[in-house]
């Protein structure tokens, strides 16, 4: 299963690439309409790209009313991204929600301050207030990042998306100033996936709950590596800025990497970076447009 990374494709302008996927993520919805950090918002470096965007986005109240009946005629399942600054920030919003798959807590955003509670009340607080499957998303600079998860999958997770970008900072070559207009950003491509390799392997050994594999995704093989480590789904973020096959491609090159390990399917390696091969992970079910 191949989703996007929150915030890196825009299915209303590439809706093909979207369409590529098993599900589009939107990009964070906030109460109220933001119009992002100060730019420079992103920079490329010499292991990936930071960006500082800020959650900018329409607010919930444009955003139910106008970009996501647009959305759902694109025909694939919608995951509906949250945040906010309080818990009751995310809860109001999730209470909003109807007729998508699934609900993304973004918990984890480096470029805005985060909420005052932490990721478990968030979560408690959303399951109070909706039914549908909610997915939290988890930042990668927590030094136990398994413990995080026993606590946001014990008030009601459903799912945990891994990882979010890590802060970083790029200096410019002459002046030796900061590149960002923030100063410091979100860390995303390849320096990313060995943290993201570290974040599911331990994820998948604390919680029996899906996991969403994300960082530094390029390649089938980056894609195998995630699954290997417990990931029931893979996301795809920095590469589509570059490369809008990259779904269609990766299908095909995790398809050739199965082969030559006498696997037919990815669920036959989720998990086989573990000695006792995570045998009873639950998996994402998409044909009931949830988690299951």
């Amino acid at each position: 299963m191949l989703l996007n990374a929150s915030g890196c494709l825009d299915a209303l302008t590439a809706p093909e690439t979207a369409r590529a996927l098993d599900a589009f993520v939107t990009k964070t919805v906030t109460p109220l309409p933001r119009a992002g950090n100060a730019p420079i918002r992103i920079v490329e470096t010499e292991a990936g790209m930071l960006n500082s965007i800020g959650l900018a986005n329409p607010g919930r109240e444009r955003f139910l009313a106008d970009v996501l009946p647009r959305l759902r005629e694109l025909g694939v399942p919608i995951w509906v991204s949250v945040g906010g600054f309080a818990a009751g920030d995310y809860a109001e919003t999730c209470e909003a929600l109807d007729g998508i798959a699934a609900i993304e807590l973004n918990l984890s955003c480096p470029n805005v301050d985060a909420a005052s509670e932490s990721a478990a009340e968030i979560v408690a607080a959303c399951r109070t207030a909706t039914d549908l499957p909610l997915v939290a998303k988890l930042s990668p600079a927590a030094w136990d990042v398994a413990e995080h998860a026993r606590a946001v999958a014990a008030e009601g997770a459903d799912g945990l998306s891994l990882v979010n970008t890590i802060r970083g900072l790029a200096l410019d070559e002459t002046t030796l100033a900061p590149r960002l207009g923030t100063a410091v950003g979100g860390l995303s491509g390849p320096a990313l996936k060995p943290i993201a390799l570290a974040a599911v392997h331990a994820c998948a050994r604390a919680v029996d709950l899906p996991i969403v594999g994300m960082g530094g995704v390029r390649t089938g093989r980056d894609a195998l590596e995630l699954l290997a480590c417990g990931a029931s789904a893979v996301a795809l973020g920095t590469v589509l800025f570059s490369d809008p096959e990259a779904p269609v491609r990766m299908r095909a090159e995790l398809a050739h990497e199965l082969a030559a390990r006498g696997l037919g399917r990815p669920e036959d390696v989720v998990g086989i970076a573990h000695e006792d091969r995570l045998r009873h992970r639950k998996p994402l079910d998409l044909a009931r447009k949830a988690l299951v």
